[in-house]
């Protein structure tokens, strides 16, 4: 027989004969048969035991630790968000109540700015009227007296004019010889003049 010599994991020189395995003590070695240990029947039990403790385990994990923990987060979070939405109705009442204020506010100013604005230009109108009066009391007075003076001066003119024209008359009457009564010359000249 032939035997051929191999070197196993473990450091130990193991001898093929026969087709089976020996170590140089000459106990014989077990060899796993080729292919993948989850699919080998013989360990199906085994590995449904533990495949069930396990997911009882996580099970037990899950239902009394983290899912109340989840849980009362997600009550917690539901709980701010309702509490945040009243909040805000809240603060959106008072925002149009604030705003219902500013209007009624901003309405009542423009309303006294009116009256201000109405009270002002009566007193400037008034005020206005009566230096329109004084004004026109003045030119009136002014008239007046400048009528006063026109008439003076125009008094005096057409004296001075009728002076003149009698004056005038007279030379003219003698210029062309003729013995004029200076009464009856000055007579015609004021009956002409006055007219």
């Amino acid at each position: 027989m032939e035997e051929d010599s191999v070197i196993d994991a473990e450091g130990e020189t193991v001898f093929a004969t026969g087709g089976e395995l020996h170590t140089l003590e000459g106990h014989p070695v077990e060899v796993a048969d080729p292919g993948m240990p989850q699919l080998d029947f013989s360990t199906y039990p085994n590995q449904i035991f533990w495949l069930i403790i396990t997911l009882l385990v996580i099970y037990f994990v899950l239902s009394r630790i983290a899912l109340p923990r989840i849980g009362s987060v997600l009550a917690e979070r539901a709980g701010t968000i309702t509490k945040d939405l009243a909040s805000a109705e809240e603060l959106k009442a008072k925002a149009k109540e604030a705003e219902a204020s500013y209007e009624k506010a901003l309405a009542d100013a423009r309303a006294e700015a009116g009256r201000i604005a109405e009270e002002t230009r009566a007193e400037i109108q008034a005020e206005l009227d009566a230096q329109l009066a004084k004004a026109d009391a003045e030119i009136a007075a002014r008239t007046a007296e400048s009528r006063k003076e026109l008439e003076v001066i125009r008094a005096e003119a057409d004296a001075a004019a009728a002076e003149v024209a009698r004056e005038t008359a007279r030379e003219i009457v003698a210029t062309f010889g003729a013995g004029a009564d200076p009464g009856k010359v000055d007579a015609a000249v004021d009956a002409r003049t006055k007219g």
